[in-house]
């Protein structure tokens, strides 16, 4: 198995920007693919990005253009920079960890991500 620790959430107004990180620890060879999810209140959770293990990323058509995908290998931690912050992206934002034959890894515990108007 594989833990997963996000960080970097907060307050920010609309417009602002945020970076969330996630720091993986575990059976890290086993990871495939990093993504990112989000679940804003009374709403299921939602795909926000992904990145394989290759360095290819997609997103959700919500955050084209405005959220970026990263991974540092060394420090074995994806990142989630996000520009152009609207209050619909008010979540909690889940790290997720998939092997490489799309089997679950696990799930970080979340962090708070609140856009005010």
């Amino acid at each position: 198995q594989v833990q997963l620790v996000e960080s970097g959430g907060g307050l920010v107004q609309a417009g602002g920007s945020l970076r969330l990180s996630c720091a993986a620890s575990g059976s890290i060879f086993a990871i495939g693919v990093m993504a990112w999810y989000r679940q804003a209140p009374g709403k299921q959770r939602e795909f926000v990005a992904r990145i394989t293990s290759n360095g290819s990323s997609n997103y959700a058509d919500s955050v084209k253009g405005r959220f970026t995908i990263s991974s540092d290998n060394v420090k074995n931690t994806v990142y989630l920079q996000m520009n152009s912050l609207k209050p619909e992206d008010t979540a909690v934002y889940h790290c997720y960890a998939e092997g490489r034959y799309s089997d679950s890894l696990g799930w970080g515990q979340g962090t708070q991500v609140t856009v005010s108007s």
